[in-house]
């Protein structure tokens, strides 16, 4: 389900039994259209989470742990000098609209009590969160939108806040049952659901199925086919959604399909979904971190990483570009060895030879059988100077040749370790793993070093490599990016410490640490696990696992990070399941 009305007033209902009369304590901004307040009611303390982002624009009450920037952000600091230690003294739903509005009490710069409302607006990629005081005028948003961008609505400091347009759409909670079956005549030709949620405010296409489901209803069907008793029913039935909305009577659910994948999420019970299988929260928030840390994480990970990709893309482009025009010199000096023979059978039998003959034949006595050889000549030159001209071939093939051997071996080095670095950004899991894997390009020579490292400014905060748990109880590490797999496996690993590798396949450095115990098998094998889960071959079966002493494990000098060479190993074949890894407990 879309954050649709019905969700929002599930999140006002949990506010105003929650943070209704709490003051505002603290404000962040971790993201450029997110803004997390936290809040102190009734002795306990809460963190509200709203966000505009275009994709999963919300809010909701959230445990989930964020990092902020060093410097906040402007519309921070506004929020910071009007919110801060105020009351929370409303939370309403104009028109049961995606709007969510927070009326907070706080002391203006007359030092009088004002009401400030901080308004989110949820409406995809037009999202907005909007700071209006007393007056209803803006003081701030987090996204300015000017008549250039909307000539229906400006969002600007210092403009009167207005609704966005409502298209006419009415309010669920106040339906009137001759009005109802008036829009049902008035739009006969329409599907049912669809005359649901284009006339009624906050209702979104599932939820306009839900209520057809519940009238015994084909949701399909068109208002003109259905007779007054179906009518009837298709309105009790919707009377029925919003009368338990009205009593606070909601079920936060998530409805899983055969395959344990999300179909979607809702506020009330989807009784159409009933033959599949779903997980019950005890308050909407709750669902809400559960079903969009992950998708949130995905999004903001790309958004941040667009570039990133783009640039390895290229490169590994490039190489594979390179590595074709290589392999075609390489067919064509592949008769090398034949040129010096002809200039060596030439020598050896160039008395018999006479000057302006094209082409002579001579017995290969380099060959066992001495089978026959044609050798070509040029007619203008000596049988000498034909000699000559093979040996002065074969010589500038074989230059090209021992060129070429080290060109391909640097190319396909290079072609390995980008396509490693790919595999860690797409493994990355927050802003400090892109920062290590951006400075880990600039100094292999990829990118610019960016304008803050010129600068000096350097952040303190380090990424971590993934710590899981076995079931035997020993702690695994998986390395993010090659700056992790290195410092895990050269830094961090115990000599007797077990190191493992996906074969000849880009994966990240896996570390059991032993604590020089014997490690069981179970261990082994979900450490193995891990290692090809995180790895190129994530969507193969049979995957080559490698593991070994971390003490076999070597690196040469010079080579790339996360670059190792390593011996006296084994080989596990793995199978990556995301369910097996959803059972190896993971530390945070």
């Amino acid at each position: 389900m879309a954050f649709d009305g019905i969700t929002i007033s599930a999140v006002n209902s949990q506010l105003k039994e929650t943070v209704l009369g709490g003051r505002i304590d603290k404000i962040y901004q971790p993201e450029k259209d997110e803004i997390i307040l936290l809040i102190r009611s009734f002795k306990s303390a809460y963190k509200l989470l709203l966000t505009a982002s275009a994709s999963h624009p919300r809010l909701h009450l959230s445990e989930e742990q964020k990092k902020n920037p060093e410097q906040p952000p402007l519309f921070c600091m506004v929020l910071r000098k009007h919110l801060t230690a105020g009351k929370i003294v409303d939370i309403t739903q104009p028109n049961f609209e995606r709007i969510a509005i927070i009326h907070i009490e706080s002391i203006n710069e007359l030092g009088d009590y004002s009401i400030k409302k901080l308004i989110i607006e949820i409406m995809g990629r037009h999202s907005n969160i909007i700071l209006v005081d007393e007056n209803n005028i803006i003081l701030d948003s987090v996204k300015h939108i000017t008549h250039e961008t909307s000539s229906v609505r400006e969002v600007l400091p210092g403009k009167e806040y207005v609704l966005p347009p409502s298209k006419n759409k009415l309010d669920p909670l106040f339906i009137l049952e001759n009005e109802f079956y008036d829009i049902l005549e008035a739009k006969g030709s329409k599907k049912l659901n669809e005359i649901i949620y284009q006339s009624y405010n906050g209702i979104s296409p599932i939820a306009a199925c839900e209520i057809c489901f519940r009238a015994g209803l084909d949701n399909t069907l068109r208002a003109e086919e259905i007779n007054f008793e179906q009518k009837k029913k298709l309105y009790f039935s919707f009377k029925s959604v919003f009368d338990d909305i009205k009593n606070k009577i909601y079920l936060p659910n998530i409805i899983y399909d055969d395959k344990d994948k999300i179909i979607d999420f809702s506020a009330i019970e989807m009784k159409q979904f009933n033959f599949y299988r779903s997980e019950k929260f005890f308050s909407i928030s709750q669902l809400m971190d559960a079903f969009y840390k992950k998708r949130d994480l995905i999004y903001r990970m790309s958004q941040k990483t667009h570039d990133l990709k783009k640039l390895i893309t290229q490169n590994i482009e490039r190489c594979v570009k390179k590595k074709d025009i290589q392999q075609k010199t390489l067919n064509e000096i592949s008769d090398r060895e034949t040129l010096r023979l002809y200039g060596e059978l030439i020598t050896a039998y160039v008395y018999s030879i006479k000057k302006g003959t094209k082409e002579f034949s001579a017995d290969n006595f380099y060959d066992e059988n001495q089978s026959k050889i044609t050798i070509p000549l040029d007619p203008d030159l000596t049988p000498a100077e034909n000699a000559q001209r093979y040996f002065k071939k074969y010589n500038k093939a074989k230059r090209t040749y021992e060129a070429l051997k080290i060109q391909i071996k640097q190319n396909d080095d290079e072609l390995e370790y980008l396509e490693g670095v790919l595999l860690c950004v797409e493994n990355s899991t927050d802003e400090q793993d892109i920062k290590q894997i951006r400075q880990e390009l600039s100094e292999q020579g990829f990118i610019k070093k960016s304008l803050s490292n010129k600068k000096g400014i350097k952040s303190n905060k380090k990424a971590k490599p993934l710590h899981f748990i076995s079931s035997d109880g020993f702690d695994i590490y998986v390395g993010k990016n090659n700056k992790q797999n290195d410092e895990l496996t050269l830094k961090f690993a115990k000599s007797n410490d077990i190191w493992l590798h996906t074969k000849e396949i880009p994966g990240s450095h896996v570390i059991i640490s032993a604590n020089n115990k014997p490690v069981p098998d179970k261990t082994l094998a979900e450490a193995a696990m891990l290692s090809a889960y995180y790895s190129k071959a994530r969507a193969s079966s049979l995957v080559p696992v490698d593991y070994t002493l971390k003490k076999y494990v070597k690196k040469p000098a010079g080579a790339k990070p996360g670059m190792v060479i390593y011996e006296t190993n084994k080989t596990a074949f793995i199978t990556p399941s995301e369910d097996e890894i959803n059972k190896i407990k993971m530390i945070d």
